[in-house]
């Protein structure tokens, strides 16, 4: 039994110091990474947004699930030199505080809404949404349509089949997760390694990115958003119609199932001037797998709505 308790003083020794380790270096990330835009309140908490370039339409960049806007890295300086395109943090993500509110499609939408004007960001806007953004942007483009000149969806996350499936409301957040546990005691800091295409950012943004997922606060937003996707989901859904908004479907080449080709596809019936193209060598993340595919489509839209 000694073993026993050896054991156990170690564990929780560890635990202790991985608990006084964790803020130092998040701090210490906080001087190496500070955030490249600018830092607003939207009503006691403040969202970061990084607007740059010149011209109309403003394009605004809406990051998938537990995405921050440093995944926009290679997009942003491209689509820059034709026209002002502003990338920002949802509530909680990258460098923004957490939200008390559910993190939902429609609160996503409010909180954009309310950002853009307190940034003096004016329309109208060409909003993009990879994945889950895409729920989020097409909510907006329903709830403010005099501000939206067009919509450019990313291989967005497919609309739920039935309303009623999906009717649970979403909880709020500043729960404590399994997850953002691990976080506190550095856990998920010490085991983090970039997946998959987040290893193909630039190293400084994919560091800046890595800093901000690995904490806490990134972690639990991870769990929240996750939970409130359902919600968010059939909010989009119940949008049958944006008229004849100019409208873009990028869809992934690659691993693309009989299903989200269908899926891809149901979004064209969003407006009466659509149409869908491909970014025939990338997977899901098109905007770090095949950047151009993603500037191309962005940067057509803008010129079809000028």
């Amino acid at each position: 039994m000694l073993w026993l308790g050896a054991s156990l003083a170690l564990l929780l020794g560890l635990m202790l110091v991985g608990y006084i380790f964790e803020p130092v270096a998040e701090a210490a990330d906080a001087r190496a990474y500070p955030p490249p835009g600018q830092m607003v309140d939207v009503g006691g908490y403040r969202l970061h947004i990084n607007c740059t370039g010149t011209g109309s339409p403003t394009v605004v960049i809406d990051a998938g699930w537990g995405d921050s806007s440093a995944s926009w890295s290679w997009v942003q300086p491209k689509v820059a030199k034709s026209t002002r395109i502003c990338t920002y943090d949802r509530a909680g993500m990258g460098w923004s505080e957490a939200s008390p509110q559910p993190r939902t499609a429609r609160e996503y939408a409010n909180e954009l809404h309310t950002l853009l004007a307190k940034a003096n960001e004016r329309g109208s806007f060409v909003l993009v949404g990879h994945s889950m953004g895409g729920y989020t942007v097409i909510v907006y483009a329903h709830d403010y349509p005099t501000e939206v000149a067009g919509l450019v969806l990313i291989d967005s996350q497919a609309l739920p089949k039935s309303d009623v499936a999906n009717s649970k409301p979403a909880p709020k957040p500043g729960g404590t997760s399994l997850p953002s546990l691990m976080a506190r005691i550095g856990l998920v800091r010490l085991l983090a390694d970039p997946l998959g295409s987040i290893q193909n950012l630039p190293a400084g943004d994919k560091q800046a990115y890595t800093a901000s997922a690995v904490t806490p606060r990134g972690v639990q937003t991870f769990t929240d958003e996750g939970m409130g996707m359902s919600e968010g989901g059939t909010q989009a859904r119940a949008v049958t119609t944006l008229g004849a908004l100019p409208l873009i479907v990028l869809s992934r080449g690659k691993d693309q199932d009989a299903d989200w080709a269908a899926s891809q596809a149901g979004y064209l019936k969003l407006s009466t001037d659509s149409q869908q193209l491909f970014a025939d060598h990338s997977g899901h993340r098109i905007m770090i797998e095949q950047p151009d595919a993603a500037v191309a489509a962005i940067v057509k839209m803008v010129e079809m709505v000028r």
